[in-house]
């Protein structure tokens, strides 16, 4: 027998008995729910009414016409529920005494009769439902019982089967594929005298047949010096072909040798176009070889379209040298030929761009949540809707203190987000220098005053107006001022000026005279995430704003840099041109 037969046998099997043992399950179910229908229904709603007329009828002082209506409903809702033997008889014995009861309510004696007649008929009624219960209770317990007891036996039978399954199964399959590998290895290590035999008539024994049939022909062809030779050949190529990577490779005299599919179809014309012709007249008339060729012109990431999709690559060349067979420079290398390796690099910028649209899209839905929590807090602080202790109060500033960072840190995120998906939108307009000065320090001035920082501001109003986005600009100055505050001590003076530059620009600079920035660190200050080291434990920062700084400034054609000295403080400045409107 087939594995695929004795597969869907056993499993088949299996199946089989799970659906006998969830159909037994399934019957027992049934009844057992039917009963407990019964007795939590029927049963207890005539036990309810008995309890309710025998209330009825010992509550003291109540109206007999409210006596009345309640036993009488009571009595017609028994009547309609009539589930046991018997209870039709005290349930007609009720209704006739309660037709005394209410007659006789000029006759004491008699409603006394009638009243013991109507509570003997109650007290049958609940015996004859309490019995019923207990009966019925009798039977789903039994049934409950035969129910456990057979599913056991079932599911029993059904482990006792699928550890005999799991058991012997595995062996049935991975014996085989252990030998299968074992031999695989040997073909790798090129022993082609190795012989598979299996006796079962099976898709194994297929296999081995197979197997061993490829062994004897590599056996016959490993012998053959020319397959050797071609087995080389057919690697390399299998190589260059499959990978997604394009390569062209070149010969000592900078022939084109082979090119790989990938590489011709970016070139977008024929192999036998290219293949045997120098590299300089193929390039004459393919501007993507002209530049692939450029061994000393620097190589930026290319974005190409490949079956019609983007596709991004990175140029690496790499040189073919063989030993020098003189006698006395042996150490010298003669190149031999080279090939460019035009790697595939979406991947990247597919993951760069994700991580991009993520950290906008979560920086976005962030503000949202940040500014209700800053309207709740707000409203916290106002005295009508209640006063606050200082501990409250002090609680409430540093929940405030902490949104402000957090809505600082998400709009910082945010920006960056635009700048790399390209969808940083600038308004251009002219402004004079003062506008910006004057906005930038009436948002910074409260930071400042709570350190008691001198900010002195020199700025001519004979200074030309500047070509700029207003908000983008303000923002930049706003970010150079914070960080000189934070890197600022207590009571210190912090120096905000513009000046005129040459080449028609304008100067903006932040001056501190703060602990400063060593050396090694000037060139990185403007990379996205770096913080300076030991800059304090204290101050807290995605190290973003100046990376998006840069990004605003530049936008705006303009230049950004920065200079300092450690103990003597640093100057961030930015240029802008100048407005010729």
């Amino acid at each position: 027998m087939t594995i695929k037969n004795n597969l869907r046998a056993g499993i088949g099997f299996l199946f089989l008995l799970a659906l006998v043992s969830s159909g037994l399950a399934a019957y027992y179910l049934y009844h057992l729910s039917k009963d407990a229908r019964a007795i939590l229904k029927d049963n207890y709603d005539s036990l309810v009414f008995s309890k309710n007329i025998d209330e009825a009828l010992d509550l003291p002082n109540i109206p007999p016409t409210i006596q009345q209506q309640l036993i009488e409903k009571n009595i017609k809702d028994e009547e309609g529920n009539i589930t046991e033997a018997g209870e039709k008889a005290f349930a007609d014995s009720l209704y006739t005494n309660f037709i005394r009861f209410r007659q006789s309510s000029d006759n004491p004696l008699q409603k006394a009769i009638a009243r013991a007649n109507m509570k003997i008929a109650t007290y049958g009624i609940m015996a004859v439902n309490m019995k019923a219960i207990k009966q019925r209770n009798k039977t789903a317990n039994d049934d409950a019982a035969n129910a456990i007891i057979i599913v056991l036996v079932i599911d029993t039978f059904c482990i006792v089967i699928a550890l005999i399954f799991l058991i012997k199964f595995p062996g049935y399959i991975i014996n085989p594929v252990k030998q299968l590998a074992e031999g695989i290895k040997e073909i790798a290590n090129k022993n082609y005298d190795k012989r598979l035999k299996f006796t079962s008539k099976d898709e194994f024994w297929d296999l081995a047949q197979s197997f061993n049939e490829m062994a004897a022909r590599l056996y016959d062809y490993e012998n053959s010096s020319q397959a050797k030779i071609r087995f080389e050949q057919l690697r390399i190529e299998a190589i260059v072909k499959n990978v997604t990577d394009a390569i062209i490779g070149f010969d000592e005299n900078s022939k084109i040798i082979f090119a790989n599919p990938v590489a011709v179809k970016l070139l977008g014309a024929k192999k036998e176009e290219i293949i045997g012709r120098p590299a300089t007249e193929v390039a004459a008339d393919n501007d993507l070889l002209n530049k692939l060729i450029a061994e000393d012109e620097p190589f930026d990431d290319m974005k190409l379209y490949l079956d019609g999709s983007e596709t991004y690559f990175s140029r690496e060349l790499f040189e073919i040298n063989a030993p020098d067979e003189g006698l006395f420079n042996k150490n010298r290398r003669n190149r031999i030929g080279y090939f460019i390796l035009l790697k595939n690099i979406t991947r990247f910028y597919q993951l760069d761009e994700a991580k991009t649209n993520f950290i906008a899209t979560i920086s976005h839905e962030l503000k949202t949540p940040i500014g209700s929590l800053k309207m709740s807090l707000k409203l916290l602080e106002d005295e009508r809707f209640g006063t606050t202790n200082e501990f409250q109060k002090e609680l409430i500033k540093n929940i405030d203190d902490d949104s402000d960072r957090l809505l600082k840190i998400t709009s910082e995120l945010l920006d960056m987000g635009q700048v790399e998906t390209g969808k940083l939108l600038l308004s251009f307009g002219s402004t004079h220098p003062q506008n910006i000065i004057k906005y930038t320090y009436e948002t910074i001035r409260a930071l400042a005053e709570q350190k008691e920082i001198d900010i002195k501001i020199n700025c001519s109003k004979k200074l030309p107006e500047v070509w700029a986005d207003l908000d983008k600009t303000t923002w930049v100055l706003i970010n150079f001022l914070s960080n000189a505050i934070k890197y600022s001590s207590q009571k210190s003076t912090i120096e905000l000026s513009v000046k005129k530059h040459k080449s028609r620009m304008i100067e903006f600079s932040v001056k501190d005279y703060g602990r400063g920035i060593e050396e090694t660190y000037l060139h990185r200050v403007f990379e996205r995430y770096f913080k300076v080291p030991d800059s304090g434990s204290n101050i807290s920062g995605t190290g973003l704003g100046l990376a998006i700084a840069k990004d605003f400034i530049e936008a705006q054609a303009g230049q950004i840099g920065v200079e300092s000295k450690i103990n003597e403080g640093s100057r961030f400045y930015f240029l802008l041109p100048v407005s010729l409107v």
